[in-house]
């Protein structure tokens, strides 16, 4: 009991809270880019245009079968070697918005493809151009089949957050490691208050899904 007494001293927590920021941080910043990336391709290998959206299937399917941790080693030390080189913090975020980017696009295509195909040929045949059924007919339908494996891709992002302690992000499991680096009787102590910060960050964010499900639904 003493060890955690120790552990969870205010100097620790703040620090753990500090690492804590870094990772959500570093999330919101690669899920809205992810998003934004990943939903124009979707839409790209959803419209088939000739040449292109194959090509973008082709490099989308080779991202997805790559390990994060991989991306994450070529980002800070592979882009050096040919004069690009981003600081630990922009080579996580572009290492996490490349792969979720691409586990996105798969996401926002496959939820195009689950509404039924009838709907738009019903649109155009009312009037409607291509763009407006996408707009106002498939897209609304869409989004709603997309959030519960969007969220559980973004939430399996902010877990893997703690891969890019790897190159050294100061991020939570970082900080973490730190603490216990210094005295080991603080593994135990560290390891439960990891699980109880991912959990809460994870989720705050499945809750929020669930509010956005029900009022999309209303």
């Amino acid at each position: 009991m003493n060890n955690f007494i120790q552990a969870y001293s205010w100097l620790n927590i703040r620090y753990l809270l500090e690492g804590l920021w870094i990772t959500v941080e570093i999330s919101a910043i690669s899920i809205v880019l992810s998003f934004i990336i990943g939903g124009l391709l979707g839409l790209l290998r959803y419209v088939k245009i000739k040449y292109l959206s194959a090509l973008v299937g082709f490099v989308i399917d080779i991202i997805r079968n790559l390990p994060l941790l991989l991306i994450l080693f070529f980002t800070f030390f592979g882009l050096p070697n040919i004069g690009i080189k981003p600081d630990v913090v922009m080579a996580a975020i572009l290492a996490m918005t490349v792969f979720e980017s691409a586990m996105v696009a798969e996401i926002i295509r496959s939820g195009i493809q689950a509404v039924d195909p009838g709907q738009i040929e019903a649109a155009r045949s009312n009037g409607m151009s291509y763009r407006q059924a996408m707009q106002h007919i498939i897209l609304p339908q869409a989004i709603k089949k997309m959030i519960p494996p969007l969220v559980s891709q973004f939430v399996s992002l902010i877990k893997d957050t703690s891969l890019a302690t790897i190159i050294m992000l100061p991020e939570l499991m970082y900080h973490a490691q730190i603490i216990y680096g210094q005295n080991t009787n603080f593994v135990l102590p560290m390891f439960l208050a990891l699980a109880v910060l991912y959990f809460i960050v994870c989720y705050a964010l499945s809750w929020l899904s669930r509010v956005l499900d029900r009022r999309m639904g209303a």
